[in-house]
C-alpha cells in the first residue's frame, strides 16, 4: 500500500502534487493565524505557537500561569482568527456538571401537553475556555473530561454529540491551591500538551500596555474556517515520518518510565512516567508543528521543541526528589540528550 511519504518521492504522481498543493495552501493559512494572533498576544510567541499545534492536532490544551496573562484573550483571538464558535466557563467549587453540558426541562406545549427540552450547555461549542478548572469539584471535571474524551456527553440516558472540531484551552494557576481540586492523572493525560504562560518581557509588555490602555483596538481578521481547520487536521495525520523521528519518540517516552528506564536520575527521581498517549501526542504535534512552518515532514528538532509541553504534565517527581530541587524540565532535558 503506497502511502504520502512514498508519493510525494514520485514527482510525477498527481496524487503527489495534490498533497503538497494542500499542504501549502493550509500551511500558508495556519502561519497567517499565527501571524494574526502574535499581533495581539504579544511576546508570547512559544504560547501561540504550541496552542495552534494543540488545535491543528487535534487535541486539548492546559494552560498554566498566574492571572493576567492574556490566556483568555488568547481563546477569544483564537475563536475568531479560525472561525470558530467559543465559550468562556468560570470554574467555581459549586458549578455542576448540568452547567457545563446542559439540562433538560419541562416546558408545557399550548395544547396543555408537556415534555421535556434539552437546552445546551456551554461545553456545546467549538473552542471552550475552562477558567481555572481545578476549583470545580471531581464531579464537574469529569462531566468536562467526557466530552473531551468522547466529542459527546450523555444527559438522560441519551447521548448527544458535540460540534467538529471541539477543543477545550483550560486555564489553571500555578501559585494558588486553597480551595483547588487537583486534576487525577488521568485527567492530565487527557491533554495534549500542558502550555506554560510565563510573563512577558520588558519590550512586550511596554507594547502591550500601550496597545491596551490606548483608544484604538485591533480588528482580528477570520483567516480559516472550521471546514478548514478539519482539513488541515486530517492533513496533519497524512504527513510522512522518518523512522529517526519514530524512534527518537519511543527513545524519550520509553526512557521517562522508571520501570523500563536505563537512566539512573529516572528510576531514582521519577516516581511515575508518560503512557503510551505521550508518544502519540508526541508524533501528532511534531507533524502539527512542521505543517505550519512549511515543512513536509516533522525533524528531530520538533520533538525536542515539544518534549517538555507534552510530557510535562504526563510525569511525577518522587517527594524526595522534589526536596532534593530535582525538576520535570531537567529530567525531560536529560531524555531529549539520548537522540
Amino acid at each position: 500500500m503506497e502511502t504520502d511519504a512514498t508519493l510525494i518521492q514520485g514527482e510525477k504522481d498527481p496524487r503527489a502534487d495534490k498533497f503538497v498543493a494542500e499542504m501549502e495552501e493550509l500551511g500558508g493559512k495556519l502561519r497567517e493565524a499565527r501571524a494574526v494572533v502574535g499581533s495581539v498576544i504579544f511576546g508570547q510567541y512559544d504560547v501561540v505557537d504550541q496552542s495552534l499545534v494543540t488545535l491543528l492536532a487535534g487535541g486539548h490544551a492546559l494552560l498554566v500561569g498566574v492571572p493576567g496573562l492574556a490566556k483568555t484573550r488568547l481563546v477569544e483571538t483564537l475563536g475568531q482568527v479560525l472561525g470558530l464558535s467559543e465559550r468562556r466557563v468560570q470554574f467555581t467549587p459549586d458549578l455542576m456538571p448540568a452547567d457545563i453540558i446542559g439540562s433538560e426541562v419541562l416546558e408545557e406545549l399550548e395544547n396543555g401537553k408537556r415534555s421535556f427540552r434539552f437546552i445546551e450547555g456551554p461545553v456545546f461549542s467549538q473552542l471552550l475556555m475552562a477558567d481555572e478548572v481545578n476549583r470545580a469539584s471531581p464531579r464537574t471535571q469529569s462531566a468536562l473530561l467526557q466530552a473531551m474524551q468522547e466529542g459527546r456527553i450523555s444527559v438522560a440516558g441519551r447521548y448527544r454529540p458535540l460540534p467538529t472540531p471541539f477543543h477545550v484551552l483550560a486555564t489553571q494557576n500555578p501559585l494558588e491551591h486553597e480551595g483547588t481540586y487537583p486534576l487525577p492523572e488521568a485527567q492530565l493525560d487527557r491533554f495534549l500538551m500542558q502550555v506554560d504562560v510565563a510573563y512577558p518581557d520588558r519590550d512586550a509588555e511596554r507594547q502591550m500596555m500601550i496597545a491596551t490602555t490606548g483608544g484604538e483596538e485591533t480588528d482580528l481578521v477570520q483567516v480559516m474556517t472550521a471546514e478548514e481547520l478539519r482539513a488541515a487536521q486530517a492533513l496533519v495525520r497524512r504527513l510522512p515520518v522518518g523512522e529517526s523521528v519514530v524512534d527518537a519518540i519511543l527513545s524519550i517516552v520509553r526512557a521517562g518510565r522508571p520501570e523500563s528506564s536505563d537512566l539512573d536520575e529516572v528510576v531514582e527521581h521519577v516516581g511515575w512516567g508518560p503512557g503510551p498517549r505521550a508518544s502519540q501526542a508526541l508524533m501528532l504535534t511534531s507533524r502539527a508543528r512542521a505543517l505550519i512552518d512549511g515543512r513536509l515532514s516533522p525533524s528531530l528538532d520538533d520533538v525536542v521543541a515539544l518534549a517538555k509541553p507534552v510530557l510535562q504534565h504526563r510525569m511525577a517527581l518522587k517527594f524526595a526528589a522534589r526536596h532534593a530541587g530535582v525538576t520535570t524540565d531537567s529530567i525531560i532535558n536529560l531524555l531529549c540528550q539520548r537522540i
